[in-house]
């Protein structure tokens, strides 16, 4: 059922069309004026208007005009009521919003059919619009798809880089810092190997919740480097704020104290990180950045795992989580 407004200054024909309106299963509101028809348009949000051209205070046309302004980003079908029937007034009605044009007096199967006409209009206008959405929305789940590691749920390797980038060209122009984390699950090959590779899925997914965890701010991102290895991009972090998401990221892990029989490390699953953390600078890139990371993540493997070492400048340090930190210099 419709709700139908029709607007005319006649009281005869309000009533004639509202006794139409009604035998077609339909619900007619009523207008005697362009400021009443604003009222009733705004309040009632009818499907459909039956506007009169010409009515002695604002003319059907400048009422038109008002009503489109009104729903902008909604179609309402306007079917204009005339005693004239000339192709002039029918082309200013439409260049004016209306749709259609009925010249007065208006007979019963006529009206049925126009309202008819733009109801099956409408019908397809919704269906598009519903298909519109479903396609924005598919699209818009295969753009987070393209962008998203389908295990861990973390950016994928692609969007790493392309973030990675877009921040080292961002920071370039003030010369921010820009600190960027690797993580290597310890010994993931024997805890693989041990416990399958469905628990050494769930372990990977643990591993991201840790880290994804120690992201505060919507700028931070972790991505799954590959394989058993993460990253974190901390765009306009220094080195000490990058220590405070590595001992959250490995303080993470150790809540969750996932079992490890098999390493030769912990009875737990750990973590090793490398840190690097730099102003950036006009000759920085991807590659140097991540080799520095790389360098700091090396030593802390060497170094006995679990534990991170940040590489700031030329000179990288090691903490453990339990001693506390140390300074050791390797040459850059």
């Amino acid at each position: 059922m419709l709700t139908i407004l029709v607007v005319d200054d006649s009281k005869t024909l309000r009533f004639a069309l509202s006794k139409m309106i009604e035998k077609m299963g339909h619900k007619a509101i009523l207008a005697s004026n362009g400021e009443e028809a604003m009222h009733l348009f705004k309040r009632e949000r009818p499907g459909l208007v039956l506007l009169d051209v010409m009515m002695p205070d604002t003319d059907g046309y400048t009422v038109a005009q008002q009503m489109r302004r009104y729903r902008i980003d909604d179609w309402v079908p306007i079917i204009f009521l005339s005693a004239k029937e000339d192709d002039q007034d029918l082309e200013r009605g439409i260049e004016a919003g209306g749709d259609d044009y009925l010249v007065k007096p208006v007979s019963y199967v006529v009206l049925s059919a126009k309202i008819r006409a733009m109801q099956r209009i409408d019908d397809m206008r919704q269906r598009l619009l519903q298909l519109s959405q479903e396609l924005a929305q598919a699209n818009m789940e295969l753009e987070i798809q393209s962008h998203q590691d389908g295990l861990t749920g973390l950016a994928n390797r692609r969007f790493f880089d392309s973030y990675l980038a877009q921040e080292i060209g961002r920071l370039r122009r003030s010369q921010g810092w820009l600190s960027l984390l690797l993580c290597d699950v310890d010994h993931f090959k024997k805890y693989n190997d041990g416990y399958g590779h469905l628990a050494g899925d769930e372990c990977l997914q643990v591993i991201a919740e840790s880290m994804r965890h120690a992201c505060q701010r919507p700028t931070d991102i972790a991505a799954r480097y590959g394989g058993e290895e993460f990253a974190v991009v901390l765009p306009d972090t220094d080195p000490d704020g990058a220590i405070v998401v590595a001992r959250n990221i490995m303080r993470n892990v150790a809540v969750r104290a996932l079992p490890h029989a098999y390493s030769p490390t912990s009875l737990h699953v750990t973590a090793s990180l490398g840190i690097a953390s730099v102003r950036v600078t006009p000759d920085l890139t991807n590659a140097a950045l991540i080799l520095r990371a790389d360098e700091a993540l090396y030593q802390a493997k060497s170094g006995g795992r679990n534990r991170y070492f940040i590489y700031a400048g030329l000179t990288a340090r090691r903490a453990d989580e339990d001693a506390g930190d140390t300074l050791k210099h390797i040459e850059g």
